[in-house]
């Protein structure tokens, strides 16, 4: 791409910005458009394409040779989740404008987005489309930013095609989105590499390695996809991953969010873990009050702007008949405590290189079970090249999570560039136990 053609970054944060800012008139209802309703029958293959359709991007410009950044085809594939069960997942797919300047043909990188909410309106794939969703959603207002636009946006600008997993059930109609459930995610970012693949007309070959991008829910999802990987899409040329903020033990990540500005990430993950394991239903029936069901029956309809705004710094006590709190709960019931332990990563080698970051200062998803995570994977004989992020003030625990995203993403975008061109990274597993 010609010094003409190129997006900056700082271009790009301050379209993102205005778009934001920006006054858009909220629209009646947010219509998901009728590509995300899964039809009965899915194909047999995990990645098998359902269906494709241009998607035009929200933000683009118009260049020499095409549209900048590049250009988009909204994709639905085939995966399976934690039941063993074929589900639908939505995406999409990112060709390039500018040229892959590294070594071998162009590569391939999964993008697993960070937290969106529960409701269909707010899957990035729509997000592309749109920028900023206003609204209202089962009778409330919603919001919903397409902040991972940057990432996106940032690994286009290197050559690098990039596609995006929506996840099981986030802008897919036919069940409610599985809020970190290891094994949905993992699979359904293996698959989204599969699915691009699999696309006509691409620059895409056989021979593209891929890459992992991910943070917080999106870290997460990354870690279990490089740990599935082996044992369920060896066929991906999965070379290295980025994890950035994973939620890798859910029983710490539980008592943190807790009271935070993020409670709402609490509830979807009851609710996703009462989908896929119908028998956490009878706890829920035990413990949960009218007041509770209420609550999470609503947030299952939301984004993270809606959440923030309806239940920033309250707690999950308020949700049941006892007066305890979700974490509270796990521990006092070993049917619950064995699902969430199930659903720890680091208790298996990942593919390829990782590199794990995550801010010192994180107490939302906190920074010692994140780092605990690629210690047991070190364990394990694992590459890791683990990363602290120190940021220059602690505020809030929201702020003190997403502050790394930003801070750390160009390093990250970089190292991975640098990881597809076929440069080698030296394992920091020797020191892990010495950095804070």
């Amino acid at each position: 791409m010609s010094l003409r053609t190129r997006i900056s970054v700082p271009v790009l944060a301050a379209t993102i910005a205005a778009l934001i800012v920006a006054p858009t008139p909220a629209e009646a209802a947010v219509t998901i458009p009728s590509f995300y309703t899964p039809p009965a029958t899915l194909p047999a293959a995990d990645g098998a394409l359902v269906r494709t359709e241009p998607l035009p991007l929200a933000l683009s410009l118009p260049g020499i040779t095409g549209t900048l950044p590049g250009t988009a085809t909204r994709i639905m594939y085939k995966s399976t989740d934690s039941t063993g069960g074929p589900v639908a997942v939505t995406g999409a797919y990112i060709e390039p404008s500018a040229r892959w300047k590294g070594s071998g043909p162009r590569p391939l990188v999964v993008l697993a987005p960070g937290t969106m909410g529960q409701g269909d309106q707010c899957s990035t794939s729509l997000a592309l489309q749109r920028g900023l969703i206003l609204g209202t959603e089962e009778d409330q207002f919603t919001v919903s930013i397409g902040y991972e636009v940057l990432a996106i946006y940032r690994l286009l600008g290197k050559g690098i095609a990039v596609v995006q997993t929506d996840y099981p059930g986030l802008g897919t109609t036919d069940r409610l989105h599985t809020y970190v459930n290891r094994v949905d995610s993992g699979h359904a970012v293996l698959d989204a590499a599969r699915a691009a693949k699999a696309l006509p007309g691409t620059s895409l070959t056989d021979a593209s390695d891929v890459g992992l991008y991910g943070y917080s829910q999106g870290g997460g999802a990354v870690a279990s996809a490089a740990e599935l990987h082996a044992t369920y899409a060896p066929d991906v040329r999965l070379k290295a991953s980025y994890a950035g903020a994973p939620p890798a033990d859910l029983s710490a990540v539980t008592s943190a969010i807790d009271g935070s500005e993020l409670l709402g990430a609490l509830g979807w993950s009851v609710n996703g873990f009462a989908q896929s394991e119908p028998g956490l239903r009878t706890l829920l029936d035990e413990y949960l009050s009218d007041a509770g069901r209420a609550v999470l029956k609503s947030l299952s309809t939301m984004c993270v702007g809606d959440a923030i705004f309806a239940y920033a710094g309250k707690r999950s006590t308020a949700w049941t008949t006892s007066g305890k709190s979700v974490a509270d709960i796990i521990k006092a019931e070993p049917v619950l405590r064995e699902y969430i332990g199930k659903q720890r990563i680091g208790a298996r080698k990942p593919t390829g290189v990782v590199r794990v970051a995550t801010g010192v200062h994180d107490n939302l998803v906190p920074h010692g079970q994140a780092r605990t995570m690629a210690a047991d994977w070190c364990r394990l004989g694992g590459k890791v090249v683990y990363e602290p992020v120190v940021l220059p003030w602690t505020v809030s625990p929201l702020l003190n999570h997403f502050g790394p995203l930003l801070t750390d993403q160009g390093p990250a975008v970089d190292w991975l560039t640098n990881r597809l061109s076929g440069t080698s990274a030296a394992s920091t597993c020797a020191i892990l136990p010495l950095q804070p």
